[in-house]
């Protein structure tokens, strides 16, 4: 597909014609090529904005798990990949990257009609991200260097890292390719063998990359992938006697899953990133409460709040509460959903009917406890068979209400009022998980006090959702365990080696 056109140049119409040309990648890839499951079972990939079937994707289990653990095994063993010069694992990395970028259009495509989200997004965010990350990584391989400890004169003790082995990636369906791609660039810069499982509601870029890396000059069975329910080819990973790792991103309650696995299994090391219920505090100095306001509204209402960090609680200082809420609502009305493919629309569909009706529950929920609906709670664009819910907004939320607590992965925030700074941290971090908060305040010493004491991995002070590939994500307390991005994912898929070489006489 050329790649020559920009978005601004696309049209809806332009992307309506592309997605009804659109091929799909529907096998399994293992051991370098593309393989229908051993049982010939298939799912149906659903497009949210239709309800329509796009295409069936071979069901994976427990046997295509183990041949493609067979695969990555002797792959790893072979030392093709896992000893070769950092250099050249360097480049082939550069290259798959690139293959990324030049394939940006189809994958863009392909992310919007799987997963829901704008095709604005998906072009000009998700896939370059994912590029830029798997080429970040790339560079690390020739720029990392190992230890020598502090030992007397007559000793040389030696510190390396090594890579694993078999890595299972197993990746959730909100940011399909970059979460995969967030896996995907330390687990091979640092030599292993990586087994992806995409999530079933999104497996259509994972697929397709595969191929990409072997185009890159990838050797097989160094990238598998193997789509299929959690239940099935997730659970046989988790539970495979020869898989060395498993990075997981997604819920919770599937995380302490994986835990359980690796206890019944082989104590394989378990990464998770898990979600949260992020706290969003506006103190009453805060330098701009339009912008606040704007970025409490696409904090949580960016990707349909399909966002692990999104700031779904919102708390206010009581004196500026009801100036921030208008100013939210009145944000977070532009942002109605409408149809993913067009280059305008800022808000798309649930992922499937399932998340849907789970995301209505709650606002359900959120009535029959008594929070006050300002905005929003309704599904919208019925016609189309999509599965579109605007923007919602819920006034006097009490901390201990489900909604205020739980996660509920939908475009639904809670409003909380605190009095001091004192119960704003209590609030914020009272809840299971640590992911992600933020403060708006003027005063710097407010600022950091308040960075200090909440309980979470990341903490964004006068904005919200600001990052680079440079900075570790990850998260407290059940939001889950290792980090994600920067030279500290490295240490999530190696080993420490120390090697005592005594130089005495």
């Amino acid at each position: 597909m050329s790649t020559l056109a920009t978005q601004a140049e696309l049209t809806l119409n332009d992307w309506k014609e592309r997605a009804a040309n659109a091929t799909f990648k529907t096998q399994a890839f293992i051991d370098g090529e593309y393989r229908q499951a051993l049982s010939g079972q298939t799912f149906d990939c659903i497009n949210p904005a239709t309800g329509q079937c796009l295409t069936r994707v071979a069901s994976c289990q427990s046997e295509d798990v183990d041949a493609a653990v067979a695969s990555a095994r002797q792959a790893f063993e072979s030392g093709e990949w896992s000893r070769r010069a950092p250099t050249e694992r360097k480049k082939i990395l550069l290259k798959f990257a690139q293959l990324v970028r030049e394939h940006r259009e189809e994958l863009a495509l392909l992310e919007t009609l799987d997963m829901g989200k704008p095709i604005s997004d998906s072009l000009n965010v998700d896939i370059p991200l994912s590029a830029d990350c798997i080429a970040w990584f790339g560079e690390t391989v020739d720029k990392s260097y190992d230890e020598i400890a502090p030992t007397g004169s007559d000793a040389l003790a030696l510190i390396t890292r090594e890579p694993m082995g078999v890595v299972a990636a197993v990746i959730p369906w909100n940011f399909p390719l970059l979460m995969a791609a967030w896996k995907i660039g330390p687990a091979l810069a640092t030599g292993n063998s990586l087994i992806l499982k995409p999530a079933e509601q999104s497996p259509l870029t994972a697929l397709r990359i595969a191929e990409l890396a072997m185009e890159a000059g990838l050797p097989k069975g160094v990238l598998n992938v193997v789509p299929g329910f959690g239940e099935t080819a997730g659970q046989a990973l988790g539970m495979h006697m020869d898989v060395d790792c498993v990075a997981f991103t997604g819920s919770a309650e599937v995380g302490k899953l994986f835990l359980q696995y690796s206890g019944k299994s082989n104590m394989k090391r378990v990464s998770l990133e898990c979600g949260g219920k992020s706290p969003h505090i506006v103190l009453a100095d805060c330098h701009d409460i339009d912008q606040a306001a704007q970025a409490a509204a696409s904090g949580i209402y960016y990707n349909q709040g399909e966002v692990c960090n999104a700031g779904s609680r919102l708390l206010v200082q009581e004196s500026i509460k009801d100036e921030l809420v208008e100013r939210v609502m009145h944000w977070g009305k532009k942002l109605m959903p409408g149809d993913p493919l067009d280059p305008s629309t800022q808000m798309g569909a649930m992922v499937d009917k399932t998340q849907m009706e789970r995301v209505l529950g709650y606002i359900d929920i959120g009535k029959s406890e008594g929070a006050h609906l300002r905005m929003g709670g309704n599904r919208v664009l019925g016609e189309s068979g999509g599965y579109f819910i605007e923007p919602t907004l819920f006034d006097q939320v009490n901390n201990d209400m489900k909604i205020a607590q739980e996660e509920i992965f939908g475009p639904v925030l809670s409003t909380l009022t605190f009095k001091d700074l004192e119960e704003a941290i209590r609030l914020g971090n009272q809840t299971c998980f640590g992911l992600a908060a933020a403060v708006w305040t003027r005063d710097i010493t407010v600022a950091h006090k308040t960075a200090r004491a909440l309980r979470a991995g990341t903490v964004w002070v006068n904005c919200f959702d600001h990052g680079s590939i440079a900075v570790p994500f990850g998260g407290y307390k059940q939001s889950g365990i290792g980090r994600d991005k920067s030279l500290h994912a490295l240490e999530k898929y190696t080993e420490l080696k120390t090697t005592w070489v005594n130089l005495g006489s």
